[in-house]
């Protein structure tokens, strides 16, 4: 049976510092960032024709997304240093089924993790 992909896209907006790099590092400082979040499963078509229904990742992925929104990031357990990549393995240690998370911290910037 070949494997199928799919994929599910979020966005949440929530601050942050990076409390690890350096004093004189921009990034030290609290900021924001409109994020999104890409969601990855791989899987064989079930007998529904899914991977897995979208109402089922919603579900999964949206008490997160409640969890981020419009939060400061480092008070979040597990986010005490948000960098992008951290906030990706997050996602990724939260979701069984996820196979990739990448979040996007603006249009060029990103990080992605994969099981």
């Amino acid at each position: 049976m070949p494997i199928a992909t799919i994929g599910r896209t979020f966005r949440f907006e929530s601050a942050h510092f990076l409390p690890k790099v350096p004093e004189s590092h921009r990034c030290r400082n609290l900021h924001g960032h409109n994020y999104r979040v890409e969601i990855v499963l791989r899987g064989e078509i079930d007998e529904r024709g899914f991977v897995k229904d979208f109402g089922e990742v919603d579900a999964a992925v949206t008490p997160l997304i409640a969890q981020v929104d419009h939060k400061l990031l480092n008070e979040v357990p597990g986010l005490t240093n948000p960098t992008a990549e951290i906030i990706a393995r997050w996602f990724l240690d939260h979701l069984a089924a996820a196979v990739r998370v990448t979040v996007w911290e603006n249009n060029d910037c990103w990080a992605e993790v994969s099981r």
